[in-house]
Order: C-alpha cells, then sequence, then structure tokens
C-alpha cells in the first residue's frame, strides 16, 4: 500500500499462553526485526522473550478532506506474558496508544493479565479486551462460554477507568501452536474493524528534542548497526546526529526504516529503524537515543506519587523498590511526603515541584487505610507516629527517590515502583505505585548540593510538668527532657503551660534534666493559685506515704498539674539539624 501514513502503537498485552503472539501474527502483514519470537529461548520455551512488533495498514478512518492518500499503520506492540518479564511489559506499556488485554476465554482473568490491566490504567487511555481460543469451547455451549466471559470481564472492568469497553471474541490460531497454518483464524476481520472505531488518531508534534524508545540493537553486514525503536519526542531527518546517552556515544544517522520502508524523516509515535556505523550492538540492548546533550543521567529524583490499590501492604520511608523509568528498572530508596493537613485539599500540580514550600515527612504513604502522619508524636526516643485528620488524605504526596545505580531518562517521565522479588506465583498484584519525574538530581553529591534546599520537615511534640514556681515571672520544669540532654541545644525556645501562659526555655536546672523557663508576662493569678501547692518545698515521699515538707508539715499535690508542651520542626537535610518553631 503506497501513501503517507500515520502510525499508532497497539500494545498486545495477557498473561502467559493466552495466545497474544498468535494474534499479533494474525493481524499483521508486515513483521518487523523484532516480531514473532524470533530469539531462539523464545521459540525453545513457547513464550515471549521481549518486546516484538509488527503492524498491519488500513486506510485511515474518519475520510477527512486532504487526508485522501493517509493511511493508518497499526504497529503492535506484542509484550511478554511471563510474570518474570514484567519489566519489559512496563516498558512496552510506555510506548502505545491502545490497549488489547488478550484473555484465554478458557481460563478468564488470571494474575498477569490483573498486572496488565493494572500498567494499562497507568500508561493508557483506550482498552479493547480480546477473548481469545474460543475455538477450544464445544461448539453447541460456546456462545454460552463467551456470554458469561464477557459479563464477568465487564464486572472486572467496572471500578476501572476502562469501564464500558469493548469486548470481542477470536480464535487466533485454531487448533492451538502444532495445528497446520491452513486453519483459518476467527474473528480478526471483525478484530481489525473494532480497532479501527477505537483508535483515536494522537496529535503527534515534531517541535522539541528527538527522544526515541530502543528495545533492540543489531549488527547488519556491510551495513552497520540497527537500532530499532518508537519515537517518543520530537523527529528525526536523515543525515542527523544522535546520542547514546547512558554512553555518551555521538553518531550520525546514516539510513532510516520503517517495517523494510526506507525514509528520511519520522516524528513522534513512529516505529523507527535507525542505522548508524562503528557502534558495538551488544553495548545497547534497550535504552534512549536522544538529541545530543538533551538528556541527563540522574542520580535521585523527586516524583510525584499514587499507590495503586491492588498492591497489599504499606509503601514505607526507606522501604526499596523497582523503579522502572523509560526502558531502565533499577532499585530505588524511597522517602515519602505531603503539604501540611491544612493544605491537604489543595489541587494536585503534575508537571512541576515548588521547592520554595514546605513539606511534612511522612514514615508512609498515606492513605484511607493507613492514614498516619509521621510526626515523631510525644517525648524524644517515644517514636510514635500520630494520626492524620479523620479520613483525609493529601490530593498529592511526593517521593525523594535515590537509585543504587545512575539512570537516564527526560523529566515528567512516567515512575512506576514495583515489587518484583514477590513470588511470581502467588496472586497478588506486584505493582505498587506510579507516578511522574519532576526533577532529576545530576549532581553526584546531591545530598551536600541540592537535599539541604529540599524543606522536608519532621514535626516534634515534648511534654513535661511544670515542677514548682520561682517567682512571678520564671518555674522549673521537668519530665520534658531525658537527663543526657543537652538543654543548651532547647535555649530560646517557647513552651506553652497548660494554664495558658507562654514561656522560654531559659537554661537547665542541676544536672537531672530540669530547666528554668522564663514567663515574659508572668504567672497569672489563677496559675499562681493552682501552682501553690508547689510553693514550698516538698520532702521526698516514700511509696503509699504522703509527701512531707521539711519543715514536718503536710501539703495537698494539685489536682491538676500544670504541664509543659514542646512543639517545633526539624528539617531532616538540615546539616544543621536546628530546631524550628513558627513565630
Amino acid at each position: 500500500m503506497a501513501g503517507r501514513r500515520v502510525n499508532v502503537n497497539v500494545g498486545v498485552l495477557g498473561h502467559i499462553d493466552s495466545g497474544k503472539t498468535a494474534l499479533a501474527r494474525a493481524l499483521s502483514t508486515t513483521a518487523s526485526t523484532a516480531a514473532f519470537d524470533k530469539q531462539p529461548q523464545s521459540r525453545e520455551r513457547g513464550i515471549t522473550l521481549d518486546l516484538g512488533f509488527s503492524c498491519f495498514v488500513v486506510p485511515l478512518p474518519g475520510g477527512e478532506p486532504g487526508t485522501g492518500d493517509w493511511l493508518l499503520q497499526v504497529t503492535l506492540v506484542d509484550c511478554p506474558g511471563h510474570a518474570s518479564l514484567i519489566r519489559t511489559i512496563i516498558g512496552g506499556a510506555q510506548i502505545i496508544d491502545l490497549m488489547m488485554l488478550v484473555i484465554d476465554v478458557t481460563k478468564g482473568m488470571q494474575t498477569q493479565s490483573a498486572e496488565c490491566l493494572v500498567i494499562g490504567q497507568i500508561a493508557c487511555q483506550k482498552l479493547v479486551v480480546v477473548l481469545n481460543k474460543i475455538d477450544l469451547l464445544a461448539q453447541g455451549k460456546r456462545q454460552a462460554a463467551i456470554d458469561k466471559m464477557t459479563k464477568k470481564m465487564q464486572k472486572t472492568l467496572e471500578n476501572t477507568k476502562f469501564r464500558g469497553a469493548p469486548i470481542i471474541s477470536v480464535a487466533a490460531k485454531p487448533g492451538g501452536p502444532e495445528a497446520p497454518e491452513t486453519e483459518a483464524p476467527q474473528g480478526i476481520s471483525e478484530l481489525i474493524e473494532l480497532l479501527k472505531s477505537q483508535i483515536s488518531i494522537p496529535t503527534r508534534d515534531p517541535s522539541g528534542p528527538f527522544l526515541m524508545s530502543v528495545d533492540h540493537c543489531f549488527s547488519i553486514k556491510g551495513q552497520g548497526t540497527v537500532m530499532t525503536g518508537t519515537i517518543l519526542s520530537g523527529a528525526i531527518n536523515l543525515g542527523d546526529s544522535v546520542e547514546i546517552p547512558a554512553l555518551k556515544v555521538v553518531k550520525k544517522v546514516k539510513s532510516m526504516q520503517m517495517f523494510h520502508t526506507p525514509v528520511t524523516y519520522a516524528i513522534q509515535g513512529d516505529r523507527l529503524g535507525i542505522c548508524v556505523t562503528q557502534f558495538d550492538p551488544k553495548l545497547l540492548e534497550r535504552g534512549l537515543v536522544c538529541t545530543p546533550e538533551s538528556l541527563h543521567t540522574i542520580h535521585a529524583a523527586l516524583i510525584s506519587v499514587e499507590k495503586i490499590p491492588y498492591f497489599r501492604g504499606p509503601l514505607q520511608t526507606k522501604a526499596k523498590f523497582h523503579i522502572t523509568v523509560g526502558h531502565e528498572t533499577v532499585m530505588g530508596r524511597m522517602l515519602f511526603f505531603s503539604l501540611a493537613p491544612d493544605s491537604f485539599d489543595l489541587e494536585p500540580v503534575l508537571d512541576s515541584f515548588d521547592l520554595s514550600r514546605e513539606y511534612l515527612f511522612q514514615e508512609q504513604y498515606l492513605c484511607k487505610d493507613s492514614t498516619l502522619v509521621a510526626t515523631d508524636g510525644g517525648n524524644e526516643g517515644d517514636g510514635k507516629v500520630g494520626q492524620a485528620p479523620e479520613g483525609r488524605c493529601p490530593q498529592q504526596q511526593w517521593a525523594l527517590v535515590e537509585f543504587e545505580k545512575p539512570v537516564t531518562c527526560p523529566r515528567l517521565c512516567l515512575v512506576i515502583g514495583s515489587r518484583l522479588d514477590a513470588d511470581i506465583h502467588a496472586n497478588t498484584c506486584r505493582l505498587a505505585f506510579h507516578g511522574v519525574l519532576l526533577q532529576g538530581l545530576e549532581d553526584k553529591n546531591y545530598t551536600e548540593s541540592f537535599l539541604p534546599a529540599l524543606r522536608v520537615y519532621k514535626l516534634k511534640h515534648k511534654h513535661g510538668l511544670v515542677e514548682r514556681v520561682m517567682d512571678d515571672y520564671s518555674v522549673i520544669g521537668r519530665s520534658l527532657f531525658k537527663k543526657e540532654t543537652n538543654i543548651q541545644l532547647f535555649v530560646g525556645l517557647k513552651v506553652q503551660l497548660s494554664t495558658g501562659e507562654q514561656g522560654i526555655i531559659d537554661s537547665a536546672f542541676g544536672q537531672s534534666g530540669k530547666f528554668k523557663i522564663y514567663i515574659p508576662g508572668g504567672l497569672s493569678p489563677e496559675s499562681k493559685k493552682i501552682l501553690t501547692p508547689t510553693l514550698k518545698k516538698r520532702g521526698r515521699a516514700g511509696r503509699g506515704e504522703a509527701a512531707k515538707q521539711e519543715e514536718g508539715t503536710e501539703r495537698p499535690e494539685p489536682t491538676q498539674p500544670v504541664t509543659l508542651s514542646l512543639s517545633f520542626k526539624r528539617y531532616i537535610f538540615d546539616t544543621q539539624k536546628r530546631m524550628v518553631q513558627s513565630p
């Protein structure tokens, strides 16, 4: 078919052995270099080990004026269904415009099909469900079984953004993998018509730096090294220079092809093969290629975070997750934070991070089943975690991710956190959270050069008692600090008395953790009255004995002790570990 082409990428995802590769083969008319399980290990194991790409071409639907000679090229991204290859699936999901979820009609939703649905919700806007292998159903009961599975799938999709998505039944390879090729697939032409009706022609933007996600790299004798992938942004011309940022290598584009058709120009969304010379393909199995110096390698990142509801268990600060950014998956350690509770309802900002704001440290990501704010409640060393306001969670939460090894990726790219070390046979979702990379930290010494500017704080609350009054303007406090605490660090901080006065820690008093508090406005008559029982010196009281005064007379203890509370912020990246109070 001659004519100019608009490319859309359709992901073929599902559980292992649901027939994804057979479906892609049945749909395709032109196979790319990577398609249909060409890897020897794939053929031996009978499963797809890597992303496979193939395409078919149809007239551009819609019939808009001036588009008579335009064709719609549907590129099929066949993602592996095997559980241990989820890294590859996540990489593939980021380059697709529409997702086909392939379900074995005899088995229904399985663990990996559920994970693929989760990835689809994160990375895609449209879904088509394909019930495959209908030839395995008994002829007399076939339609009833299809109807039953269709209803099941409709119910599964009800609480997702794909509610009401079309569901179609096919037999991509009647008789199974060993059946002769003469067996015609069933329902494929209807599926093509359905895909044509569901595909929205995406707006492609040629501006901005060129960025391509490379999924295969191989050499052709006498030609050079070919990198195949999908253009994520920008455009490229024959003869342009491109950089492989992970290797800091720049190469000139010698030739380009789209599914064996030579081209001189390609744009965002296109599936492309780029040929360069004098480059060892073993150095780049998968990664990014870009306009020279447009991408940077980062050691840590600030990301927005949204928990995946199907993930069981909390997302905890200091925990490690597999972090997928672009086609790279590396281990990363998390630190979660949010705005203060009085700003929980502010509208999320999805494309930038405001370093001028203050953020509240969280021991874990806050959601309805774990509404905890990480305020170090109680006295020093107490370690308790305070409760968030009843039933309220922040509209937006963030995390600092520290990568175990540097990654190269664009700003605002999709980030997926998962626990890929979990039991692949367990019926649990290993995808934990997703988000957007808002700011990458390029400096290897970011802990010194950047983090002090990130104002994430812990709220500290300490409680003690007024032991006695010294005069109208000063009291002695106790039980706020441990004996070994250096009270000098706290001098000048404000404390609140339960009687209403505000005091200032003036100095240590003795060696037992007691301290002197200066009260600028003086004690009120009511406060003095409450504290009167403690005006006289008290004797030591034995267990069960009344407290005796040194002069021998007995004084009753105040019925309500006067308590002290000290609250302050400590910024976790402040090298001087200062304590800050609101004015």
